[in-house]
């Protein structure tokens, strides 16, 4: 039954590059948002190349802007400048589907030329059994892996730390910084300098007891002087 795809060996050769080709482009997206999942999980020590890049623009759109209105407008802008191969990532993802219907166009311009080299209908039969089932599996290996659900908890991952983390402690700096700048300065206390070998006398004083004693002493020395 299948001695047709000996006589198209090109056609079916592209049927099954396409195939596999689309589905590794989604296994390659699931993977390269997985990892970026996980590293959101702890962004404060993070060493991912894209997930640093977005802590600084925010970092400093916080500090020019004082403040971000719309973190879910940011991490969006950031998940679409995502690349893989200098190529955007939507990109890569919509890739994927066509290349799935070309390996269906291919199965199809292969049923047509059977059919016009007179083949009868159940001769091109494995070329419909080919995109059943290659349809089937790129459909079961997208629903599974769910590349688009992967990308909607990378975004909310992103938020949650923009806004309940980083943001905080950027305002908390801020507002540290603004304090310290604006704050009084504080009053000099004024010290009066005393010129060096020069001593004030100081007053000391002495209880009555202490009084009496010193006068009869002086009383004697004057006496015996």
């Amino acid at each position: 039954m299948f001695e047709v795809f000996e006589k198209e060996k090109i056609i079916v050769v592209l049927m099954f590059v396409c195939l596999l080709i689309s589905i590794l482009v989604r296994l390659v997206l699931a993977f390269v948002y997985q990892e970026m999942i996980q590293e959101t999980e702890n962004m404060s020590t993070t060493n991912h190349k894209m997930l640093k890049q977005c802590k600084l623009k925010f970092s400093n759109c916080c500090k020019m802007n004082n403040g971000m209105q719309n973190i879910p407008i940011f991490v969006d802008k950031f998940l679409n400048r995502l690349a893989l191969w200098k190529i955007p990532l939507d990109t890569v993802y919509h890739l994927s589907g066509q290349f799935m219907l070309l390996s269906v166009v291919f199965s199809g311009i292969g049923t047509c030329k059977q059919l016009a080299k007179g083949s009868v209908l159940g001769e091109v039969i494995p070329f419909y059994l080919f995109c059943m089932i290659g349809v089937y599996l790129y459909f079961t290996v997208s629903s599974v892996l769910d590349v688009q659900g992967k990308k909607n908890n990378l975004k909310i991952n992103l938020i949650d730390y923009l806004e309940n983390h980083m943001s905080s402690r950027i305002q908390g700096v801020d507002e540290e910084i603004r304090n310290f700048e604006g704050a009084k300065p504080s009053e000099k206390k004024s010290v009066e300098l005393i010129p060096l070998g020069e001593r004030r006398p100081e007053i000391v004083h002495f209880s009555n007891e202490s009084s009496a004693e010193l006068e009869a002493l002086l009383k004697e020395f004057l006496t015996f002087s």
